[in-house]
């Protein structure tokens, strides 16, 4: 019986191949087809990645001759507050750990992309509109343009010596006198100052905005010194000039900062606070204390009361905040006599965070409800799925219309009305801008992507990490989000990316594209790469996979320099899922998705040969006596279909079939048996160009469903379109590509 068994399966699978050539294979009279490159969506990136080398290596980690190099500042900063003036100095060390001599260094002077004679506002085009608010014309047209660019007074050597140097749009180059050689540093100073923009009126990322009413300014400050260029194993120096949309890239390194402002300003910065016995009051000083104890409710450490009695004062006298951060990338600080500051301890792994937050009246009562809350959610969920948050604090500051991020240390937007009120897009706009910039002190804060070059790479991973954010912060707080309502995400949910996606192809780039070749930069670095890898976690390749891969790029490049690859490489390596077909479709093309089905066609067991059948019968000039017992699927709108196949057993309606049953099986094994009545022959077609996993809702006469999950392979062989057959006992009602 098993001989015979073994002989009628091994036959059938010969037959369907021979069948299958013969339908398939090419006739004498149709020329034959040129041959053609690789075109597979799924052939590896071996094209597109660089080769790995001992800095790199192929599974995605830090090679064993990674390096980077550090740059160290001590700087003393003035803050003129009557004349929107800023002034410093500062020392720079830098440490050149390469194993290349370098001959020149490279610094930035982003504040010039505000200088008057910037190429940044000449780089794109511009026309006529037909009509201007007066407001708008007058800005355009008639006002003189700010000039905020360094005032580069010298640059010295450690000797106090001129130093050569040549300064380009927004990068300055340091003329050594000799090579740096690997493995020694070098020290140097300069002196500079500029005049500070108003960032509610030309969108800086960094500068102050003015209250009429009182006659205050409150800075967020940024970018504000000579900061050094990265040099690395990938392209030497990063010297890319800032156009104003790229962001940056920076070194680590350590911070000692010394910030001189009016005596009766409120100041918090990147860093450890070295004199807070000088610059805090005893009252002030009781409450932080009570702070670092309170993990369930912020403390107030400056009340709104007393913040409205300071912005009265405009105090001639200066104060002088000192600061230290160690291993930190870059450096932000914000002050005003307006600031209301409230803390909050939250436990991340073994140590204690303060979650801060600083902002005028005008944010209340929003920012004192939730800015806090936002921190605290935002430190909980991003160490858990990255690593725990290293430093001792991470502060959100309230800014007109900005959203920014630096080490420790945020500006984000959100304001009420007058009156106080404000709505639900006003309350969620600002706790999700708040869970954004706070996160950006993973991404690239810590893991140091170069944000000049590959804006998605922190923007991108950040939003990701910000929808996973929200959607626990929803949960975690009912007074927010309702218990049976979702936090309204913007961005991270396949739907929100479908208008961008399918828009016009000509006003589209590639996720692996420079910030400033970009139409919608929104979209294209946080929109659709959020998206992406929340496609990629919740049906690629579960969470599990996902997360534990996410953690392990996460953990393996904190305080590196990861490129694309290394993420790329990372996740594959991490997971054992190979993701080329995904990052190739995703990340280097405009391709969609759209995946639909084309067809559905019924069919069922019977005894008499089919159509198909005798034809190949008749053209090999064979009967069915040469053929072992066969069982045929007749399809429900061919001429062969008899109704009285409707609703039966195969074995009911084929006696090949019923025959090879009994003698093939025993008693018991025929009892297990369940015969499907019916055969649904379905063809999912693609028009869109990312395979992507088949999801498929099937939907039964007695309304039970059924969810099968086809991997993205199935379009391996045949990109366009692909057919599956649904053998069920049950009859087939509907099919549903990707049920919500």
């Amino acid at each position: 019986m098993m001989n015979k068994k073994y002989y009628f399966v091994s036959f059938f699978f010969l037959f369907a191949v021979a069948f299958s050539f013969g339908q398939e294979g090419e006739t004498e009279e149709e020329p034959r087809k040129p041959g053609h490159y690789n075109q597979s969506k799924f052939k590896q990136l071996y094209e597109e990645f660089s080769t790995p080398n001992t800095y790199r290596s192929a599974s995605g980690a830090p090679g064993p001759d990674y390096y980077q190099q550090q740059a160290d500042y001590v700087m003393d900063i003035r803050l003129d507050d009557k004349n929107a003036k800023i002034y410093g100095e500062e020392t720079i060390t830098y440490h050149n750990n390469s194993p290349d001599n370098l001959e020149f260094l490279w610094v930035q002077l982003d504040q010039n992309v505000r200088a008057r004679d910037s190429k940044s506002p000449l780089r794109n085009g511009d026309a006529v509109n037909f009509a201007y608010s007066a407001s708008r014309f007058n800005k355009t047209y008639n006002e003189e343009k700010f000039d905020g660019g360094f005032n580069v007074e010298s640059v010295k050597d450690a000797a106090g010596k001129p130093l050569s140097h040549t300064i380009n749009q927004t990068m300055m180059r340091i003329n050594l006198p000799q090579a740096l050689k690997s493995g020694e540093k070098v020290s140097f100073s300069i002196k500079w100052w500029y005049n500070i923009p108003d960032h509610t009126v030309n969108r800086a990322r960094s500068g102050y905005e003015y209250f009429e009413k009182d006659g205050n300014r409150a800075y967020v400050i940024a970018q504000f010194f000579p900061r050094m260029a990265v040099y690395s194993d990938v392209e030497g120096w990063q010297n890319h000039q800032f156009w104003g949309s790229g962001e940056f890239a920076l070194p680590f390194g350590d911070y000692d900062v010394s910030i001189t402002v009016p005596a009766d300003h409120i100041l918090d910065a990147t860093g450890v606070l070295q004199n807070r016995d000088e610059v805090f009051s005893k009252e002030m000083m009781k409450r932080y204390k009570a702070a670092k104890k309170s993990y369930d409710k912020p403390v107030i450490i400056v009340t709104q009361e007393e913040a409205e009695a300071a912005e009265k004062g405009f105090s001639d006298k200066t104060k002088t905040w000192k600061f230290k951060a160690t291993n930190v990338r870059d450096y932000g600080f914000a002050t005003s006599r307006k600031f209301i500051w409230d803390m909050q301890a939250v436990k991340v792994g073994s140590k204690d965070v303060m979650a801060v937050s600083m902002y005028p009246k005008e944010g209340n009562p929003l920012w004192e409800d939730y800015s806090t809350k936002a921190v605290v959610q935002t430190l909980i969920t991003y160490s858990k799925h990255t690593f725990d948050y290293p430093y001792h604090k991470a502060i959100s500051v309230h800014a007109k219309n900005q959203g920014m991020e630096y080490p420790m240390i945020c500006w984000n937007y959100g304001r009420p009305n007058e009156d106080g009120t404000y709505n639900d897009r006003t309350k969620y706009g600002m706790i999700s801008v708040i869970i954004h910039e706070v996160g950006h002190n993973y991404f690239p804060m810590i893991v140091n992507s170069d944000e000049r070059q590959w804006g998605w790479m922190d923007e991108g991973l950040d939003t990701f990490m910000q929808y996973l954010t929200e959607q626990e912060f929803g949960k975690n707080f009912p007074e927010v989000v309702a218990p049976n309502d979702k936090y309204p995400s913007r961005r991270g949910e396949p739907a929100k990316v479908v208008p961008y996606m399918s828009g016009d192809q000509d006003y589209i780039a590639p996720i692996m594209s420079n910030p400033e070749n970009v139409y919608s930069l929104g979209p294209n670095a946080y929109g659709k790469p959020a998206t992406a890898l929340n496609i990629l976690r919740e049906t690629v390749m579960g969470k599990e996979l996902f997360d534990h891969a996410f953690k392990t790029y996460a953990q393996r490049w904190m305080f590196k320099h990861p490129t694309p690859e290394d993420f790329f490489r990372t996740m594959e390596d991490a997971s054992a899922v190979d993701l080329d077909w995904f990052w190739r479709g995703w990340f280097y093309t405009t391709d969609y998705v759209d995946i639909g089905v084309k067809e559905v066609k019924k069919f069922y067991v019977s005894s008499e040969p089919n159509a198909e059948m005798k034809k190949y019968m008749e053209d090999r000039n064979v009967t069915e006596a040469d053929f072992p017992p066969l069982v045929y699927l007749v399809e429900e709108s061919s001429e062969d279909f008899n109704e009285n196949l409707k609703g039966k057993a195969p074995s009911e309606t084929s006696k090949n079939l019923k025959e090879f049953m009994m003698d093939n099986m025993t008693a018991e094994e025929r009892a297990q048996v369940k015969e499907p009545k019916y055969f649904y022959e379905i063809t999912f077609d693609k028009p869109g160009g990312i395979p992507m996993p088949l999801i498929v809702e099937y939907t039964y006469a007695d309304g039970t469903k059924e969810s099968i999950t086809y991997p993205a392979e199935i379009w391996r062989k045949n990109d366009s379109e692909v057919t599956r057959v649904m053998a069920t006992e049950k009859e087939l009602t509907n099919i549903v590509i990707d049920p919500i």
